[in-house]
């Protein structure tokens, strides 16, 4: 096992996070003032949380997430099946997601998408002069992540599924992998995600509302049709940070998945261009960063910052469309701004592991 120490930029990407952080902070306050305090005081809990799982992440050598990978896939799928034991998964709005402790509670989708990281990087580090042509080293990854993929859409949590399969099969193709290879993958996920809409009807009624949220204003589209009015109240500048209405009672889940609804009537289409770009920066610095990796033969650091930065672009991408109604209603944060302490954790235990990996090289027999 070679480790070396080479030049990264870690600046723009530690910047990028602390700003958005901060902009986090700010916003919920805002979005949840009908609430008080108690929504703001527990971000800042989880917070101090995240700094502290973030700092074992990093204080861990690469080289011992490298040698541990199949445990990633291990926990995130221990996780995924807990939630689903009576005694064990707490359900909340009808969905069974999150193992709750005392006043804490575990998401497992989350937890699945650091363990998935690790074992992806861990797995194709190890196999990468073979993914380019043998077909056959996907096989272990594809089905692996396919349980955990099936054990989240059974809580139900299709939003985070399609997130980290997505995320999963990007970074085969990034790694080495064909395309022709991830083909068939691809036309059986997009089939499995057309069953999986066509069988349930809450999913059906949110893909109508989403076509014509007016319709059903007062229905399954009011979440959306009060997002539309924010964005619609903002304008170019907004009405003032604080300022706001739709937060009153009238957006749900303001200071959670429609919280860039409030960004966008507070602060306007400037509020919202301007973090768009920030979260636009952080996700091409990661790729960037990927790319440095990849260029020095340290393909785990490689795989663990192409993952990261696809969650993250992913999530964001995923929250803003549906925000602006170009996307159905799905339950996903804004990756280090919305209000939900498993999120922020998660996201920045990935940074972390993306950093610590980047700082040194490991070879498949580390």
């Amino acid at each position: 096992m070679a480790v070396s120490y080479p030049s990264i930029r870690v600046a723009p990407i530690v910047i990028s996070c602390l700003l958005l952080i901060v902009f986090g902070v700010v916003m919920i306050g805002s979005a949840s003032v009908v609430e008080g305090r108690r929504f703001l005081n527990l971000h800042l809990v989880y917070l101090g949380i995240a700094a502290l799982v973030s700092t074992c992440v990093f204080a861990a050598p690469s080289r011992l997430w490298h040698k541990i990978y199949l445990f990633g896939w291990i926990g995130s799928m221990a996780v995924a099946i807990a939630v689903l034991l009576p005694g064990i998964g707490h359900e909340v709005n009808g969905a069974s997601r999150w193992i709750r402790y005392g006043p804490a509670s575990i998401q497992a989708s989350e937890v699945a998408k650091f363990g998935l990281c690790v074992f992806l990087a861990g797995y194709l580090s190890r196999y990468h002069a073979r993914l380019e042509f043998d077909a056959k080293v996907l096989f272990l990854p594809v089905t692996l992540i396919g349980i955990v993929f099936l054990l989240l859409v059974a809580e139900p949590d299709l939003g985070s599924a399609v997130v980290i399969g997505t995320a999963s099969l990007g970074v085969m193709f990034m790694a080495g992998a064909k395309l022709r290879h991830l083909c068939l993958i691809i036309f059986l996920a997009l089939l499995l995600l057309l069953l999986l809409v066509w069988i349930a009807p809450y999913r059906m009624q949110r893909l109508i509302a989403f076509l014509d949220p007016w319709s059903v204003a007062f229905g399954s589209g009011y979440q959306l049709t009060q997002a539309l009015i924010a964005f619609g109240r903002g304008g170019v500048f907004g009405l003032g940070l604080g300022e706001g209405v739709q937060k009153l009672f009238y957006l749900p889940e303001a200071h959670n998945d429609f919280i860039f609804s409030v960004v966008a009537e507070e602060l306007g289409a400037i509020g919202v261009i301007l973090l768009a770009l920030v979260s636009s920066y952080l996700v091409l610095q990661l790729f960037l960063l990927a790319r440095q990796n990849a260029a020095r033969k340290a393909h785990f650091a490689a795989v663990v910052a192409y993952f990261t930065g696809l969650v993250l672009g992913l999530q964001f991408l995923v929250n803003l469309g549906v925000n602006a109604g170009v996307l159905p209603t799905k339950g996903l944060t804004l990756p280090f701004v919305s209000y939900g302490g498993n999120s922020l954790v998660i996201s920045c235990a990935l940074v972390a592991l993306t950093l610590r990996a980047s700082m040194e090289k490991v070879d498949a027999s580390g």
